[in-house]
């Protein structure tokens, strides 16, 4: 007989963890074994890693996850090993072959394919994609053996290196590295660089090395932030200004500081600015962010007083 599970007493936890998310397991899963860890009663993601990929995945708890939707939409890199010559229902290594093809080209073919996908380009989604049609998810149709129209996405690659690597298993073998905008499907990718050298490919191997300025050696596991201390796993957390990298700095003082948190916008003598992240004076806290036109400091996202007092508190 199983012994009763442990009921964990949940707290309010403000922060970023950076986790480097294991092989074979979903983000939420990651999400919800970092969350138990943490103690914590609010958690999101900032967007999800397919199961076979690993690497930067930035997790937000408490006031955080108001600013997750900015990391969504940061640029990405990713180191990724495509198998030639092989294709799969999913573009990857979890899907069924649907063709072999032969692998035959050259050194400049392979540098013309860079090139050609260096910069804007358009890029059809995969129907393996928790994207949505018609309210359901086109992995759910693609499981049905219902293939979507899709429309193209415009999307950059604004970094592209191919290489070609040793063999596994008698399979030709290409690493690509490449830094992307949001929206860019790792896979499909691949499979587009496989057609255009004439062979197809499928990714067998994926790991984010970034996302906005967070680098995958920032990053720590779930077995390592499991064997620390609770106050250890604590101190592994980024504050959650962390998510505000390029956000211009406003101070506003106690009496300022209150009304904006009202929702009220403030006059100064600041420059107009599409992004900034406004302090209290005294104590120094982040009270949320807001964009400043014509003089005018314009509430955006906002935290709770509850918030900001617990942040503070948790600073002592």
């Amino acid at each position: 007989m199983n012994a009763p599970r442990t009921r964990v007493q949940r707290r309010p936890v403000h922060g970023v963890l950076l986790l480097d998310k294991p092989l074979s397991i979903s983000s939420n899963d990651a999400l919800q074994k970092a969350k138990w860890l943490l103690r914590a009663e609010k958690a999101g993601h900032t967007g999800t890693l397919d199961p076979l990929a690993t690497g930067v995945l930035p997790l937000c708890f408490g006031a955080a996850t108001k600013f997750s939707q900015l990391h969504l939409d940061a640029d990405k890199s990713y180191e990724a090993i495509a198998s030639l010559g092989i294709e799969t229902t999913t573009g990857d290594a979890e899907g069924e072959v649907v063709a072999t093809k032969p692998v035959d080209f050259s050194p400049e073919q392979l540098q013309a394919v860079e090139e050609r996908f260096t910069g804007p380009i358009a890029q059809i989604p995969p129907m393996y994609s928790a994207l949505k049609k018609d309210g359901k998810a086109l992995y759910d149709y693609a499981r049905a053996g219902i293939e979507v129209e899709r429309e193209a996405r415009n999307i950059t690659i604004y970094q592209l290196a191919l290489e070609e690597i040793e063999p596994e298993a008698g399979v030709r073998r290409l690493r690509i590295r490449v830094r992307c905008s949001k929206g860019t499907y790792i896979r499909t990718l691949a499979q587009d660089i496989g057609n255009a050298l004439g062979c197809g490919a499928h990714v067998s191997y994926l790991r984010r090395t970034a996302t906005g300025s967070f680098q995958v050696d920032q990053c720590i596991g779930l077995q390592d932030l499991e064997a620390l201390s609770e106050a250890d796993r604590a101190n592994r957390l980024l504050p959650v200004d962390a998510l505000l990298d390029g956000h211009t700095p406003v101070t506003l003082d106690k009496e300022d500081a209150g009304r904006f948190l009202s929702g009220l916008r403030r006059r100064g003598h600041w420059p107009d600015c599409e992004q900034t992240a406004v302090y209290g004076e005294s104590p120094r806290a982040l009270l949320g962010t807001a964009h400043v036109k014509a003089g005018e400091l314009i509430p955006g996202r906002l935290l709770s007083p509850i918030e900001i007092q617990t942040i503070l508190e948790s600073e002592v």
